[in-house]
């Protein structure tokens, strides 16, 4: 019997960035997960107000996502857990579980570092989930990176286009 656990996985990257809160806050406000992850994102309040571009988000707003190279009916819901408004930020990522993103320094760097956890454990999951999600936030990570250390988006915009790692 494997002793692999499939319920989690953790991805990091380190990204030359002005601060931690420039970080932070490319996750929390609608303009900055838009700038390297998202096509449209809403975040929302508890009243169902929606939250402005550069607002930072707060634990129990919910959310609306969409990404490039996919059609609208290609939507993500979910809820703000967690969130400090300075380095620590969570979300529960629909059936897929739940992602706690830290930024720190580490060795003169500033880490940012992804763990998705509560993932379901079924043959389904497993391959949906833990190996698709993985492989996706290894990208946007990827894609995080390239935007703010040279500013090239690595996204695939065009829809036609299907099945690529970048979309």
């Amino acid at each position: 019997m494997s002793s692999f656990d499939w319920s989690r996985f953790t991805v990091r990257i380190n990204i030359n960035s002005n601060s931690i809160e420039q970080l932070y806050r490319a996750w929390a406000t609608r303009g900055g997960i838009e700038y390297w992850f998202l096509r449209m994102s809403e975040y929302s309040q508890p009243n169902g107000s929606l939250r402005g571009d550069d607002e930072p988000v707060q634990k129990g707003d919910t959310y609306r996502w969409r990404w490039f190279g996919y059609g609208d009916e290609v939507t993500e819901t979910g809820e703000i857990l967690d969130c400090n408004g300075t380095d620590f930020f969570k979300f529960r990522f629909g059936e897929a579980g739940d992602c706690s993103v830290r930024i720190y320094p580490e060795q003169n760097e500033l880490i940012v570092e992804l763990l998705q956890d509560n993932i379901p454990t079924d043959e389904k999951a497993k391959e949906m989930w833990h190996i698709g999600c993985k492989t996706g936030w290894t990208f946007y990570l990827a894609n995080m990176k390239s935007l703010f250390e040279g500013g090239i988006d690595l996204r695939n915009k065009n829809e036609q286009l299907q099945d690529m790692i970048n979309a």
